[in-house]
């Protein structure tokens, strides 16, 4: 059923292209309309890429991710805004240095949430895909995208919350990204350990290994393995964060595809209701019992709303 649409809220350009995007990719391709709302230009990003790390890169690196950022949004077909906070940059050093001044984790939540609120109105989305509570990682930017973001999907649908803002719109469905699940990398390393005998995800488990398995979480699993080449190219687009010999693309598309066609999500609010689901069972569409021909009342959420 076409004619649905969806908000995908990240923090930095590239986060899009990491979390959930052969799954946006696939939505586009089935006639679904998908935005992507990036919060901030990535501008204290650092320059991951070894072979970017060039003085004309540096002297004007938040002009080269934007256009890296509109690149990405081309390959996999959505829309593209910038909600046009400032980066806050992730600090280092114990004790760790205050963040800067204007920065999208120091700006007022309610000054971001009705800038979120205005966006959500204007597009009006069924399904809004964000952050869980931990910011998927612990950047003070991802964590204020999660919780402008829930703020957010109570505010839109209530009319006596930021009256200037549009008319109300009350989203369905609310969904965390889970784009890192262990046991997927575990099953990649595994894989290319028996082809040439390295273990190329070493490091990176050995710094994960002792988080809990998010796969206890995830209630949904999208399959989406035709667009996971699309999702490379994606990723590939943001030169300057992503180097193509890095660990992140040691495993062939194909393999991929196989050992885990998927990508994972968790139900985090609903007004249309949460799947019975039996363990190991998951939903396999964001878009799962909503229908595009009918609006939602508004009015403020209810306890009911959320798990």
């Amino acid at each position: 059923m076409a004619g649905l649409r969806l908000m995908a809220f990240h923090a930095h350009p590239d986060d899009e292209s990491s979390k959930g995007a052969a799954t946006m990719a696939r939505y586009v391709a089935e006639g679904h309309r998908v935005l992507v709302e990036t919060a901030t230009g990535g501008e204290r990003g650092d320059i991951l890429n070894p072979a970017m790390d060039r003085p004309d890169v540096t002297a004007d690196l938040p002009a080269v991710r934007r256009r890296e950022m509109a690149r990405a949004a081309g390959i996999l077909g959505v829309d593209h805004h910038w909600l046009g906070f400032e980066d806050s940059g992730l600090p280092e050093g114990d004790p760790k240095p205050p963040l800067p001044e204007g920065c999208f984790a120091l700006v007022d939540d309610d000054e971001v949430t009705e800038s979120l609120v205005r966006r959500i109105r204007e597009f009006r989305p069924h399904v809004l895909i964000t952050y869980d509570e931990n910011g998927g990682y612990p950047h003070p930017d991802h964590l204020k995208v999660h919780s402008s973001s829930m703020a957010a999907y109570e505010a839109a649908a209530d009319p006596t919350r930021y009256p200037d803002a549009g008319e109300p719109w009350a989203i369905a469905k609310v969904y965390y990204t889970h784009g890192f699940p262990l046991r997927r990398l575990q099953l990649l390393d595994e894989e290319l350990f028996a082809r040439d005998g390295v273990h190329h995800f070493a490091d990176f488990l050995e710094r994960v290994g002792s988080r809990p398995d998010i796969m206890e979480r995830v209630t949904t699993r999208v399959e989406c393995a035709d667009y996971f080449e699309q999702r490379n190219s994606a990723l590939l687009a943001h030169a300057t964060q992503i180097d193509p010999n890095g660990w992140f693309f040691a495993a062939p598309v194909e393999m991929q595809q196989r050992v885990w066609p998927t990508e994972e999500f968790e139900l985090a609010a609903s007004r249309v209701g949460f799947p019975e689901l039996s363990e190991g069972q998951y939903e396999a569409d964001l878009f799962e019992g909503i229908d595009p021909n009918v609006d939602l009342p508004v009015g403020p959420s209810t306890s009911e709303d959320a798990r």
